[in-house]
């Protein structure tokens, strides 16, 4: 398989008036007592390794010990505000154990370990570079996926919480050649239905370290889901294949699966069932999805070239005349999610004629 290229340097595109005003509607904004370029201001690192000793692409950083101070109270408040209350008099049972960079990718985000002292529970959270891409990324999981995502946006800083789960990279390769045959065809059923999921809400770029898998036990087997863990894809790229998994090479042992385990029919039906599930949540957030649409509307993600070729992929995929009309990624969006809509009522309304 012929991988596809992804834009090594995709901006990061600024907060507008329009989305910071649908932001604090929705209660995602907050007054954060500290910001991404504060946590710039480390004094050395070291390599973060994992338990095979193999470079994990963060590091650890460390701060001179009178800024530390200041900033492990900021961040134990960033996470009363992001996980609870926002009261205080959980302090003195949390320590800030690490405080990683990431040196690979976009964003470059700050991994946060908080653990409590009591119990020796821990979680993480995450500092990033506000970037409008992403708040529209992470809204769209929150409202047409099964998950719901919690992070607060101020200024020019994004707060996000940790999504447990697998690596993807490292399930295809450690983990999947131990599932047996029932697990395999259920998790290539869940590839079908992400791979889906990520086309329609056009979220790009999701390589297998891009994902995690999220292994529940239920009874007598294990159930596996799909989770996005990276959404500074959204929207952005040109090409219609960079949003469809399927085409990356690092998920080439997901599309084998695919292929061993499924037929076309069942292939044909999941993707139906995702749709028809989308569309529902669709319905569900139909106000707040409107609302957020025209901010995309309106708003600048990507570059008028990649605008200008994939509304025509789309158009090529789809046939409706809607998508050469398009002016925007948002536009885009809208009739994307608007087709998968009409074409989903129009099947069930002939089921009742």
């Amino acid at each position: 398989m012929d991988d596809l290229k992804i834009s090594k340097k995709k901006p990061s595109f600024p907060v507008s008036e329009k989305l910071n005003n649908y932001l604090q509607e929705y209660n995602r904004t907050i007054r954060l007592p500290i910001f991404y370029d504060d946590l710039l201001r480390f004094q050395g690192a070291v390599v973060v390794y994992d338990k095979n000793d193999e470079d994990t692409l963060w590091v650890r950083v460390y701060y001179n010990e009178f800024e530390r101070e200041e900033i492990d109270l900021s961040l134990k408040r960033v996470y009363s505000n992001l996980i609870s209350d926002g009261n205080e008099t959980i302090f003195k049972y949390l320590n800030i154990d690490a405080i990683d960079f990431c040196t690979f990718g976009n964003s470059k985000p700050f991994r946060v370990k908080v653990r409590n002292i009591l119990n020796d529970n821990y979680t993480y959270f995450y500092v990033k570079k506000a970037d409008a891409s992403r708040i529209y990324g992470l809204e769209l999981e929150h409202m047409l996926s099964p998950y719901n995502l919690n992070f607060l946006v101020y200024k020019d800083t994004i707060i996000e919480e940790h999504i447990a789960g697998i690596p993807g990279d490292e399930f295809i390769k450690n983990m999947l050649p131990e599932c047996n045959a029932m697990e395999k065809a259920q998790i290539a059923k869940e590839f079908i239905k992400f791979n889906e999921r990520c086309m329609i809400r056009l979220l790009g770029d999701m390589r297998s370290y891009n994902y995690v898998i999220v292994p529940t036990h239920d009874f007598d087997h294990v159930v596996f889901k799909i989770r996005a863990i990276d959404f500074d894809q959204q929207c952005y790229e040109g090409k219609l294949n960079i949003y469809r998994p399927q085409f990356f090479k690092e998920n080439f042992k997901m599309v084998e699966l695919v292929r061993d385990k499924i037929q076309k029919e069942s292939v044909d039906q999941y993707k139906i069932e995702e749709r028809s599930i989308i569309v529902r949540r669709m319905i569900s957030y139909q106000d707040r999805i409107g609302e957020l649409l025209d901010c995309m509307q309106n708003d600048t993600i990507s570059i008028e070239k990649y605008i200008a070729i994939l509304k025509e992929d789309i158009y090529q995929y789809t046939l409706d005349m809607e998508f050469r009309k398009s002016t925007s990624m948002g536009e885009i969006l809208k009739n994307a999610l608007e087709f998968v809509k009409r074409n989903y009522q129009g099947i069930n309304m002939n089921n009742f004629t």
